[in-house]
């Protein structure tokens, strides 16, 4: 008895750490970008927390990953809420997995019933919504109830249609999967090791990440494609009734529909699908990690409904791993964007699915530490539907002598700065803003939308203009002004080009303070954070001589940020910068915050919308968080104002709808103004 108590004891405990650790992996995959693990360990993770929850059912959570998707959304988007939630395919690992979902789906729509198999595209998935014929708001799945809206970014995708015609309804809601081509993505990853950056990870978080940026001009610049699978919730107009039907209408609107696709009506057609594709998945330029089988007829899509996070009528049946052995030759590092310290194998060279692996990703120290890789191991690589393969598992019989173990590198290895590692956090990090291999990155981060909104820097600008030594650092921006001749004499640029430079960068010299702190690049400091911090300490010195127990006692600042707000004033290579930032004269104390401003906006929720005048969503969005209110990107029956502007659309449309107050620029104003101004709305 005794021991079977110490193992549920075992059993529980082993379900809590395995809810923590998928959860983390959620939001390293859907949050960031930045996945640590393959596809498959993820599945096996969660395959091992269903089977406990399955015996222990009297704990199971609606909070727990086997109920829930994706990850939260980012707090760096706006919020768009999903009419129908985007749920999450089960997966089938083989034959009889498959065989035992299609008996679950016969019980409740008969034997007897048709299939339609189509390839997995492994990409970010997003739902689309069309309003009037016209591209009205894009958004990613999110936690697959709230997404991010990335409406503008998606606007830049050239195959993706701004327009469906009028034979489409009032309304209709478009789901597809946003891909970033593997010969680019290689092509790409060429270009960063040449420039002594990290290389990305695998095409899926390419595409994720260059979808997901603050800067529509940064997605506009990476080959994207969106291919569309299918509609978000039924539609009065469409006339489709089954699946096959559904990709058809969206083809007649111009959508890109993958060809590859074939009704089947039994387990064993759907498998000889797979099996075909397992087979040619090299002929295709887009990751595919499998093959979905899903029912065709859309009402026993409906009469099947559902079960947790899952649908019943669809199911992912999943490519095995590749795996392979050979040699680790080297551990080697690469520097990234946010000073992040990125180890990578070179590998004896060896053929798997079709290419020629010679490098593949580490992730990080503890990866390396708990696999005990040594170089000169033998190992074995895995390739997953990623590009960049993993290296999972030394093979230490075949270990010839004693090598040494691994151990990080004390200094950058591109700048010879001192390398740090947060506690808690996996990764080390060269925290030297003026580090060689992380200049390109974060010089288009400081200029960028979201930051100090440099209109015409992007990142072949920037590329130029380090190469001609132009700029040094990011203060070297301000000091453009004397070099006008050698501007001018670049190619592209001209007389009106360099005007136009010049003056955006006289113009981000009064951004507010929050806009500075986000643009230095600080890890874990978004809008949010810059936000909060720069309300508090009022100007940069405050911060810089703030402690990181004065940060903490911020109301959402936790002791992660306020230690990697702390370690990057610590350095002095960035209180040199953030010097020579005021000599150039950009703003480092708004002048309106040198007194707290009285909340006047407290408690209120508002949405921001349309085209301003006289201001830019981001700047009238600051303002309400300044004086305590808070933003939304979607109207609902909780928004208490609607910020409109011109070309306001469905969400001026939604505010009419639910009787939310609604306000131009010259009301809102007044409402800023206090109570007591001319033509001030009632709060």
């Amino acid at each position: 008895m005794a021991d079977a108590a110490e193992q549920i004891s075992t059993d529980l405990a082993r379900l809590d750490q395995l809810r923590a650790e998928i959860g983390r992996h959620n939001t390293l995959y859907y949050g960031i970008d930045a996945p640590e693990i393959t596809d498959a360990q993820y599945d096996e993770l969660m395959r091992e927390l269903r089977d406990l929850e399955a015996r222990f059912p009297d704990l199971a959570t609606e909070d727990s990953p086997t109920q829930t998707v994706g990850a939260p959304p980012s707090t760096g988007f706006a919020q768009v809420t999903h009419p129908v939630p985007l749920l999450s395919l089960g997966n089938a690992f083989d034959l009889e997995e498959l065989a035992a979902w299609h008996r679950r789906a016969a019980r409740l729509i008969g034997d007897e019933f048709e299939m339609v198999c189509e390839l997995k595209f492994d990409g970010l998935a997003v739902a689309i919504t069309y309003e009037d014929g016209r591209l009205a708001t894009g958004a990613t799945r999110g936690d697959g109830r709230v997404g991010e809206d990335v409406t503008e970014n998606l606007r830049t995708i050239g195959s993706l249609p701004k327009e469906v015609g009028a034979e489409a309804p009032g309304r209709i809601e478009v789901r597809g999967e946003v891909m970033f081509p593997i010969s680019e993505f290689e092509s790409l990853n060429r270009w960063r090791e040449e420039e002594g950056l990290a290389p990305y990870a695998n095409p899926r978080n390419t595409a994720a990440g260059s979808l997901r940026q603050i800067d529509p001009s940064v997605t506009a610049g990476r080959p994207l494609q969106v291919f569309a699978y299918g509609l978000g919730y039924p539609q009065d107009g469409v006339g489709a009734d089954t699946h096959l039907g559904t990709l058809g209408y969206l083809s007649d609107l111009g959508f890109s529909v993958s060809p590859n696709h074939r009704t089947v009506d039994t387990v064993g057609e759907a498998d000889d699908f797979y099996r075909e594709w397992l087979e040619r998945r090299e002929e295709l330029d887009y990751a595919c990690d499998g093959v979905v089988v899903k029912v065709n007829r859309l009402d026993y899509q409906r009469h099947l409904g559902h079960v947790g996070r899952e649908p019943r009528w669809a199911v992912a049946y999943k490519f095995p791993a590749e795996r392979r052995e050979t040699v680790l030759i080297d551990i080697r590092f690469n520097v990234g964007r946010t000073g992040t310290i990125n180890p990578y194998a070179v590998l004896e060279p060896v053929v798997i699915s079709g290419a020629t692996i010679r490098q593949a990703t580490l992730h990080n120290e503890d990866n390396i530490r708990s696999r005990d890789l040594r170089r000169g191991d033998r190992v074995v690589v895995e390739r997953a539907g990623e590009v960049i393969p993993q290296v999972i598992a030394s093979l230490p019989e075949h270990r010839a002598g004693d090598p040494d173990e691994f151990e990080m590198p004390s200094e950058c290895p591109s700048c010879g700065h001192g390398v740090v590692r947060p506690e808690g956090e996996a990764m080390s990090h060269c925290m030297n803003s003026g580090c060689p291999a992380q200049l390109t990155r974060l010089i288009e981060h400081f200029v960028s939308r979201g930051a100090m909104d440099i209109d015409g820097l992007g990142e072949k600008q920037v590329a130029v203009l380090l190469e001609k030594e132009l700029i040094a650092d990011a203060a070297d921006i301000f000091r453009l002004q004397e070099r006008r001749e050698e501007l001018v004499a670049l190619e592209r640029m001209g007389e009106t080009s360099v005007s136009n430079l010049l003056g955006a960068i006289e113009a981000s010299r009064s951004r507010p303070l929050a806009r500075v702190l986000v643009a230095l690049g600080i890890r874990l400091v978004g809008a949010e954070v810059a936000s909060l911090l720069a309300r508090r300490f009022r100007d940069m010195d405050g911060l810089i001589a703030a402690s990181p127990e004065e940060m903490e006692a911020v109301p959402g600042i936790g002791p992660k940020i306020a230690r990697s707000v702390a370690d990057y004033f610590s350095d002095e290579s960035n209180r040199d910068l953030v010097d020579r930032l005021r000599r150039a004269g950009v703003n480092l104390a708004d002048a309106d915050r040198a007194e707290p401003r009285e909340q006047v906006l407290a408690g209120k929720k508002f949405v921001v919308t349309g085209r301003l005048s006289r201001f830019s969503r981001s700047e009238i969005q600051d303002m309400i968080k300044d004086l305590g209110g808070s933003v939304s990107g979607s109207v609902s029956k909780r928004t208490d104002f609607v910020v409109a502007g011109e070309d306001a659309g469905s969400k001026l449309a939604a505010a009419l709808e639910l009787e939310v107050k609604t306000l131009d620029e010259d009301a809102f104003l007044a409402m800023v103004d206090g109570p007591d101004a001319p033509g001030s709305p009632e709060l």
